[in-house]
């Protein structure tokens, strides 16, 4: 079974779970909720939270909350006032978490700096500014391997462009000469193969919506550039 097969039986296992798994309450309230929300809303699952009586409603891979007669819709983030705990974030970081060691690797561009122990992985387009923002960031940075998955979904050039990168002798001194000094690699051969539909088809299995995406080893993402404060905090966080 490849990943792709395996990341869509693990989905509509965790959907049969939930399903099966929920109250008399929390399936009335899915009942009430599934046909206001509209034709292309996908609830994967609907869960009493232990806050105001709310209920959790996961659809098309984000959260929103309803009350137990679904007639309120509450769009945006629960935040504990004492604490100032993010409790939508917290369960959006836990439902996006990745299982770095199947990430199908073959399939992005390796770059080993120093020792190379510290380990990330990117989902970049080349025609992203913060990608090259971000690109920027990890030229100050050692001791790091980053995994780059050239996720083209900003442009209809970005294929082309990524194709002519992975094509290059030198992957990734073709990459950072694009990202970071606007100098564009020599076209492909024709009979060049690239695993742009593979990275495509991973990304949206990830709910990957945005370039940079910063995968790491502990499973957790960052959707968007972070500084290099930031991401040696992470880094360190992981040791």
């Amino acid at each position: 079974m490849n990943i792709f097969k395996a990341a869509i039986a693990v989905v509509l296992g965790l959907t049969f779970t939930a399903a099966f798994a929920e109250t008399a309450q929390e399936a009335a309230v899915r009942k009430a909720i599934e046909p206001r929300l509209g034709s292309d809303a996908k609830v994967a699952s609907v869960t009493k939270t232990p806050y105001s009586g709310l209920f959790e409603v996961q659809v098309n891979g984000d959260i929103i909350y309803t009350d137990v007669k679904a007639q309120y819709l509450f769009v945006g983030r629960v935040v504990d006032t004492k604490t100032y705990q993010d409790y939508t974030k917290a369960r959006l970081d836990e439902l996006n978490q990745v299982a770095f060691s199947d990430l199908p690797l073959e399939a992005a561009m390796k770059q080993v700096k120093g020792n190379g122990k510290r380990v990330i992985a990117v989902f970049e387009d080349p025609n992203c500014g913060y990608c090259k923002q971000f690109r920027k960031t990890l030229e100050g940075i050692n001791d790091i391997t980053v995994y780059t998955f050239m996720y083209n979904i900003l442009s209809p050039d970005s294929i082309t462009k990524s194709r002519n990168v992975w094509c290059s002798a030198n992957r990734n001194k073709a990459w950072d000469d694009w990202m970071l000094n606007g100098k564009a690699p020599a076209s492909a051969s024709d009979n060049c193969v690239t695993p742009h539909e593979k990275v495509l088809a991973l990304g949206r299995s990830m709910k990957v919506t945005g370039t940079p995406t910063i995968i790491f080893t502990d499973g957790s993402r960052v959707p968007g550039a972070i500084d290099a404060k930031a991401l040696e905090a992470k880094l360190l966080s992981l040791k």
